[in-house]
């Protein structure tokens, strides 16, 4: 399995797309190529100086999508590319169940992982080629950082249903963790939708003073890609949004429920 990541829209909202290669068939898949006119640069045109080195790339496959209709994706339907994602992607043709496979070429197994919350469609996807994982989390996990929010913004912003108190469900609110327990495997390495690491560190340290979170604030300091380099396993030591049951984290929320705890993370780090 090669992965190349693919920054778009650098400066502003620091999206990454990810191509995938199985390495024994060269079939690939592009996942959330949401600004294709960058995508297509990269693809097709690798002539810039920082890929002169890049072969040929092998003939595309599937789209894996999270991405909403919002952004429109007409060259993959003009090459009749299958878009594999939640139901509300652009020019979806297929919407895997959760926890349902499937294959990428000849060595890469596909797990989908339904973690609505950001959009009730959202989907992460867990990538196996023999002993190597690795989980693309879109925008339900950054590195050191999460867009869940437990109480009435996630459910305004993207219907999720609330109960008469204004709480969206734990399962809902809690949708990171629906990511450790599919996978249960520590060292898969997270590959996010953005790149938000420096500004997640900045918030995690008003929480936590720990030596995981001053290791990733100064390999983010000091690198402008963070994406990769970091694994479940580490995101369950630094990243307070998986430390719910943390006494540092309640203390610093004034919380102890899993999900009033997450709620004033959320709110705290949007106050910063």
């Amino acid at each position: 399995m090669h992965i190349r990541s693919i920054p778009m829209w650098v400066g502003s909202s620091n999206n990454y797309a990810y191509l995938v290669t199985d390495e024994a068939s060269k079939d690939a898949v592009i996942i959330d190529p949401a600004n294709p006119p960058e995508y297509v640069i990269h693809r097709w045109c690798p002539i810039r100086e920082e890929h002169q080195s890049i072969p040929r790339l092998p003939p595309l496959k599937v789209a894996l999508r999270r991405v909403p209709k919002s952004v429109q994706l007409s060259q993959f339907k003009s090459l009749k590319l299958p878009v594999i994602g939640g139901k509300d992607c652009d020019q979806v043709t297929k919407t895997p169940k959760h926890e349902e496979s499937f294959k990428i070429g000849q060595s890469i197994s596909v797990k989908a992982l339904h973690t609505p919350c950001h959009t009730q469609d959202s989907i992460c996807w867990l990538m196996e080629d023999g002993d190597e994982k690795v989980v693309f989390t879109g925008d339900t996990l950054f590195i050191g950082g999460t867009v869940v929010a437990a109480r009435d913004t996630c459910g305004d912003a993207y219907g999720i249903e609330q109960d008469t108190g204004g709480t969206t469900k734990q399962y809902q609110g809690l949708c990171t963790h629906q990511i450790v327990h599919a996978i249960q495997r520590k060292l898969s390495p997270v590959q996010p939708g953005h790149e938000y690491t420096k500004q997640n560190v900045k918030f995690l340290a008003t929480v936590l003073q720990t030596e995981p979170v001053k290791k990733l604030r100064a390999f983010a300091e000091n690198n402008q890609q963070t994406q990769g380099q970091f694994t479940i396993g580490d995101e369950k030591e630094y990243n307070v949004f998986m430390r719910l049951d943390d006494p540092t984290v309640q203390k610093a929320t004034g919380k102890t429920d899993p999900v009033d705890v997450m709620g004033k993370l959320r709110e705290m780090k949007n106050n910063m």
